[in-house]
């Protein structure tokens, strides 16, 4: 680690020892920009900063083999087993997991008709496909907001070293983007999204739709949800959350003005309450300041998930709902800003057989931003 910078090594130890702050400043300021940048030398670069992490974190690792062992996972090659068990890895944020883990599911369950489909994740994301048969839970507790060595611990959970079985690992954080061996290599496949698909301006569904044949053999698999339907339906769905980037946000009055917009064409809208605390505040100030008639959904993502599938329209950020609304076909009206690159906005808009309409809020005004939604509403 001797050519990593005194700041950051000592920022690396802070987190070692158990360090709150020092691990959160740790992912958010070096950790996720390398992966948002979807850079193969900031893969690279990743790699490199990380590996030694894990030698100091786990005994039985060293670093020169965690490089050398990533050289050749993050190699597309096809799967040659006829496992009876499918480990698929949760990519532990819900959006993720509708934009790339449902295709790599999906592709699983064409590709090995007869063999146990398991979801290794979250009983949150996991309820995204409960209602599918074919998909099965192992319950796996990432703590995204725990300490270095919280998150790393993930990997006592991860024992899927079973026999007759594979692991598919669409860049978890489970398995700090695939630097954790969870299993014997030959039965390990990594698709390295930050990284394939190269210089192309594909969404990460176009990419994941790519590998699923290099690897599965699967040329039609898709992006889903399975949730039991939802009763009432509604005109239109929104979703203000940010997943606590508030660079996502579109600066007030914006949203009491989208809402208003909005109840002025439909008949019925509908808000996500969002996580709680200052999310779940601002809803509620937004409805307020909108005239009340804006419905507010105060039920699981996956019931939010299922309203969104029966709607006719989905407005809001970049966030999880924006890619469940792509996946069922919905049209989305994504509103996309705090995006790091170019790259990042090109891999992470929302991406389905729907019409999507991604309309950029970065160092906009907020009445041009509202203008641009009201062009596209009078279109449809």
């Amino acid at each position: 680690m001797a050519s990593i910078s005194d700041e950051l090594t000592d920022l690396i130890e802070r987190a070692l020892e158990g360090d709150a702050e020092a691990s959160r400043a740790l992912f958010r300021d070096v950790i996720e920009p390398l992966a948002d940048s979807f850079d193969f030398a900031d893969c690279d670069e990743y790699v490199r900063l990380f590996a030694p992490i894990m030698e100091r974190a786990f005994p039985d690792l060293v670093a020169g083999g965690i490089v050398a062992r990533y050289e050749r996972v993050r190699r597309p090659r096809p799967v040659e087993q006829n496992p009876a068990r499918v480990f698929v890895l949760s990519r532990v944020t819900l959006g993720a997991d509708v934009a790339v883990t449902s295709i790599v599911l999906d592709a699983a369950k064409r590709r090995f008709p007869e063999a146990e489909i398991v979801f290794v994740g979250s009983a949150r994301n996991y309820e995204l496909f409960a209602a599918d048969p074919r998909i099965k839970q192992k319950p796996i507790r990432y703590p995204r907001a725990g300490t270095l060595r919280d998150r790393l611990t993930v990997r006592d959970q991860l024992t899927l070293a079973e026999p007759d079985s594979i692991v598919i690992d669409p860049d978890s954080r489970l398995t700090q983007l695939g630097l954790v061996p969870v299993c014997l290599e030959d039965r390990y496949y990594f698709f390295e999204s930050r990284a394939y698909g190269g210089d192309t301006a594909d969404s990460l569904v176009a990419l994941t739709k790519r590998w699923a044949p290099e690897v599965l053999g699967v040329t039609d698999a898709q992006a889903y949800i399975a949730v039991p339907p939802s009763a009432p339906q509604t005109d239109v769905t929104v979703s203000l959350g940010v997943g606590e980037n508030p660079a996502k946000r579109v600066a007030d009055p914006f949203e009491a003005e989208l809402l208003r917009l909005l109840v002025a064409r439909f008949n019925k809208v509908v808000v996500d309450s969002g996580g709680g605390g200052e999310e779940g505040e601002r809803v509620r100030n937004a409805v307020a300041a909108s005239g009340d008639r804006v419905e507010i959904f105060t039920g699981s993502f996956a019931g939010f998930a299922a309203l969104i599938a029966s709607s006719r329209l989905y407005v809001g950020y970049d966030s999880a709902a924006g890619h469940v609304a792509a996946a069922c076909g919905i049209p989305v009206l994504s509103i996309f800003a705090g995006f790091t690159s170019e790259r990042m906005l090109q891999r992470w808009r929302p991406d389905g057989p729907g019409p999507v309409r991604v309309i950029r809020a970065d160092g906009r005004n907020p009445a041009d931003v509202l203008a641009e939604v009201e062009r596209e509403l009078l279109r449809r």
